[in-house]
């Protein structure tokens, strides 16, 4: 596993991160974000979406479960915070979402741990000492 960490000290920094990075996550047949409330992980994810291509306007899937941003390589932009567990995310087809094709990126993965496929690219963020500050680690199979 190849793990790189970065820094960041504004939205637009954390966008740009996410858009550098784009064509190595892309090779991930999903992406799991983790990190607090306020951390960046949408930001992370809107540049992550420019880098492959999609021109979807992007925003926290909290209520929806899931949103889906077209593009050269769709992209299923999943939040996890009001799932329970694993159990609850593949009742609404995450299986189905993998095997599309789509590249899943997954936000509060820490609460469906396990259900995360092989050679999964894991995105973990930290608030620095100063407020905008943040820490970001990738880590790839």
């Amino acid at each position: 596993m190849r793990q790189t960490t970065y820094q960041t000290h504004s939205v637009q920094e954390t966008e740009a991160l996410g858009e550098s990075l784009a064509c190595v996550l892309a090779q991930a047949p999903a992406v799991a974000l983790y990190g607090g409330l306020g951390m960046g992980k949408t930001a992370f994810v809107r540049g992550l979406a420019r880098g492959l291509g999609s021109h979807a306007q992007v925003s926290s899937p909290t209520f929806a479960i899931v949103n889906e941003y077209e593009g050269p390589r769709r992209i299923c932009h999943f939040d996890m915070y009001r799932l329970p567990d694993a159990e609850a995310l593949f009742d609404i087809g995450w299986e189905d979402y993998l095997a599309s094709g789509a590249l899943c990126v997954a936000e509060w993965s820490e609460n469906v741990e396990g259900a995360f496929p092989q050679g999964t690219a894991e995105v973990i963020i930290r608030r620095l000492d100063d407020a905008d500050g943040r820490e970001i680690t990738v880590k790839l199979c």
